[in-house]
């Protein structure tokens, strides 16, 4: 496709766009009495409409139900997380006994290592890449020290080339060879929070299952983004945030993938609540564990239905739409965007780097070169809802769902002005 920088163009695209009409079903705030240009669903996703009626339901049965909506709600809530299995499983590539909703993030993080980082005197390593997101960071340096190791000693960190912004497939694999029979964990971002690189995850996790070590995924950036298939590459964990590409609102619940060839390990070390204890003997208030052959077996509490409303929301909008559908568009917003830039990047004395690889999903991640923290801020005020990361880098993240071509030609144009006019 030959890309124009105009307004009728963009106009076109969207009029073709199969996913336009989804936008219409999403609440914009509102700047300078417009709707904002919104690249921030790498951070928090924007409120479907629909949410407010699932969120309402609940309400309305805690009102009228109180402890009985348990069992007499039109959506029980004793199983009401069991109504979210099928969609996250078809968003991650799994099948649905092998997720499970609950807790957030980093706790999940926590608690599945305690499944799958079991070092011994010899396979005690992780691996994990340069500069992770700051909770894996700590995760992996707290967990190393709980097990008694020097995190110094115990992580490894997988660097990129001198002078270059993203990670090489053949490096990694490379240290995780290099490791070897010391290797007890790998454990990264599938999608790098900084530069949005999509990492080769089914190779990376092929290297690690080789080298006889568990590989587990940080998905926060990649659920509801790119095209994910977590059983068939044989990873043997996964946990993500629901807030982000999947829109359920800020600080929901996380997911969580345990591949099924783990679930009915009666040996497996896992910290355990009576949720995970099966439905049929749960209610019994028997002394021994019954775990549930499935992901939920690591479920500890009753989950929070308030939270679990919102999120069965959205994953009911993917489920409409497909992630196949919605990465297409990602494919030819993402390039337009760029496509824009390197536009107005002729027009300007500034220069635009972008230092998001090929192996994307939404994010553009651009060093502008000669500008600072004030176009940032200018962007703001002009409705231009972006997120800025230091020294001076712009995270751009146009989510299929909502985000329209009309919108990455007016922001190049905003952008154009805030360089022009300081």
């Amino acid at each position: 496709m030959t890309f124009q920088n105009t307004l009728e163009f963009a106009q076109q695209l969207d009029a073709a766009d199969q996913l336009s009409k989804y936008r219409q079903g999403f609440h914009f705030p509102q700047v300078n009495g417009r709707d904002v240009i919104y690249f921030t669903g790498n951070s928090l996703g924007l409120q479907p409409k629909r949410t407010q009626a699932y969120v309402d339901e609940v309400m309305k049965d805690w009102r009228e139900l109180a402890v009985e909506g348990h069992f007499y709600a039109e959506k029980p809530w004793w199983d009401y997380h069991e109504r979210l299995a099928k969609g996250m499983a078809k968003v991650v590539g799994a099948r649905p006994k092998e997720v499970s909703v609950m807790n957030t993030l980093t706790v999940n993080l926590h608690l599945l290592m305690v499944s799958f980082y079991r070092p011994t005197a010899k396979r005690f390593k992780i691996i994990c890449e340069e500069k992770a997101f700051p909770s894996d960071q700590y995760i992996l340096q707290s967990q190393a020290r709980f097990h008694g190791w020097d995190p110094k000693e115990a992580i490894v960190e997988v660097k990129k080339r001198d002078g270059e912004h993203a990670w090489r497939t053949e490096d990694i694999v490379a240290k995780i060879n290099e490791v070897g029979d010391e290797l007890a964990l790998v454990l990264m971002g599938g999608v790098n929070y900084y530069n949005g690189q999509v990492l080769d995850m089914q190779a990376i996790t092929a290297a690690g299952k080789a080298a006889g070590a568990f590989v587990g995924w940080d998905l926060a950036h990649a659920v509801g983004n790119v095209k994910l298939q977590l059983h068939d590459w044989g990873a043997d964990f996964a946990a993500w945030c629901s807030y982000k590409y999947m829109n359920s609102g800020p600080g929901n619940a996380s997911g969580i993938f345990v591949h099924e060839r783990h679930l009915d390990k009666e040996d497996i070390p896992r910290f355990e609540g009576w949720w995970g204890n099966k439905k049929e003997t749960r209610f019994l208030m028997k002394p021994e564990f019954d775990p549930i052959a499935s992901a939920d077996a690591w479920q500890l509490s009753n989950p929070p239905i308030l939270s679990l409303a919102p999120y069965l929301a959205s994953l009911e909008l993917f489920d409409e739409v497909g992630m196949d559908a919605l990465i297409e568009k990602q494919r030819i917003i993402v390039a337009y965007l760029e496509f824009v830039l390197h536009e107005i990047d002729k027009q300007v004395d500034s220069t635009f780097e972008i230092i998001t690889p090929a192996e994307r999903g939404c994010q553009l991640s651009v060093f502008l070169h000669g500008e600072g923290r004030a176009l940032f801020d200018y962007l703001m005020k002009q409705g231009v809802i972006t997120d800025w990361r230091e020294p001076n880098v712009i995270r751009l993240a146009p989510a299929p769902f909502y985000c329209s071509y009309e919108d990455m030609y007016r922001f190049g144009q905003i952008l154009k002005q805030g360089i022009l006019n300081k």
